[in-house]
């Protein structure tokens, strides 16, 4: 039997991803490495998933490990490396304001841990890294699949550390280990549910609008009729990553998981203040100020409840090529939807669940 290793379960991605891949290749079993303060509730997950899908039954067996730690924060044969045939590494911490240690030591000593362990597995044809769009930092301009040191800037540690991981990976690639790449853009919950994990990205907007009457006020930095936003819904992503994870001609390949006609900021406000019934006034001001005063002055971050690092992306100056992304979908037929398509799922997934939280599992 074949043997997928998993990291970042039970996080809202891999526990999406899990069932797929499983569900692709049918001899195949998955070993989830889980941290042990997540052990109950990947537990509670796995038994989710099986209950949901009775023939995942005996195909997904969880074990405690660290990607911080040497040799994973086990031994290896806890994890019968000569079995793994492909490793899929979705853990890492994300979180804008995360400090640049702790950053350090999952986004970046995490990756390094994990290719170390891919170089112990002989019958490993493949390491799926999933990676981030804004490895781009604020590069001007087109970031293309094949971009990555760039001489770009960060706007945080999260950006940074995983530009730097996925520096590891290309170095492993070189030195021949068979790879593929995914970056994903903002990552927003089901197109058809609404349901994601945590409220965070354009959610924070949503939150804010609903916590408003008829006629909320917005503030908004840069130029909203001309920044575009790229946002994804998980579904497509997992869907996307489960599909390419198949191909053979994707081993050396990146792909922008991204909208490839994003909507401009203003579009986004018109489209969700649409969905939430509101009149919104907009109320312009330059992003030093805005990012001052949620740092500075007491209250208002309490207010708001939007982080001063989350505006930097309401002026992000870099759009993203997804020429490999939507030449190698053609034949399975995904396509990332419009915004429009699934903004009402959205917004109204937030309005009943307000009391989920931004805070990443760490």
């Amino acid at each position: 039997m074949h043997t997928i290793l998993l990291t970042g379960f039970p996080g809202f991605l891999g526990s999406q991803l899990l069932p797929r891949l499983l569900a692709s290749r049918p001899q195949a079993e998955a070993i989830c490495l889980v941290q042990p303060q997540f052990s109950t509730l990947a537990r509670q997950r796995a038994a989710e998933l099986i209950a949901s899908e009775p023939a995942l039954a005996g195909r997904i067996r969880l074990v405690e490990g660290d990607i911080t730690l040497p040799s994973l924060g086990l031994a290896l044969p806890a994890i019968p490396a000569a079995s793994v045939t492909e490793i899929f590494h979705l853990a890492a911490v994300y979180d804008l304001a995360v400090p640049r240690e702790t950053a350090l030591r999952i986004n970046v000593a995490g990756t390094r841990h994990l290719l170390l362990f891919a170089q112990a597995c002989p019958a490993l044809h493949r390491f799926h890294h999933v990676s981030t769009c804004y490895v781009s930092g604020r590069l001007p301009g087109v970031f293309a699949e094949n971009d990555l040191i760039c001489g770009q800037t960060f706007n945080n540690f999260y950006e940074e550390t995983k530009y730097l991981s996925e520096v590891e990976v290309h170095q492993a690639m070189a030195a021949g280990l068979p790879a593929t790449i995914y970056r994903p853009s903002v990552v927003v919950g089901d197109s058809r549910s609404g349901a994601t994990q945590k409220l965070d990205g354009p959610l924070y907007v949503v939150q804010w609008l609903l916590r408003q009457g008829r006629v909320a006020v917005l503030p908004m930095v840069g130029r909203p009729a001309e920044t575009v936003f790229n946002m994804v819904p998980s579904d497509c992503v997992v869907e996307a990553i489960s599909f390419l994870s198949t191909l053979p001609g994707a081993a050396g390949r990146v792909y922008h998981l991204a909208d490839p006609d994003p909507p401009t900021i203003d579009e986004i406000v018109q489209l969700i203040t649409a969905a939430t019934g509101q009149r919104v006034l907009r109320v312009p001001l330059p992003l030093w100020l805005a990012k001052g005063a949620i740092n500075r002055v007491p209250g208002v971050f309490a207010v708001l409840q939007i982080p001063a690092q989350a505006l930097d992306y309401f002026v992000h100056p870099t759009r993203y090529a997804t020429a490999h992304t939507q030449q190698d979908l053609a034949p399975s037929g995904i396509q990332i939807p419009r915004l429009r398509d699934y903004v009402g799922p959205m917004v109204e997934f937030v309005r009943t669940h307000r009391q989920l939280g931004a805070r990443a599992m760490v």
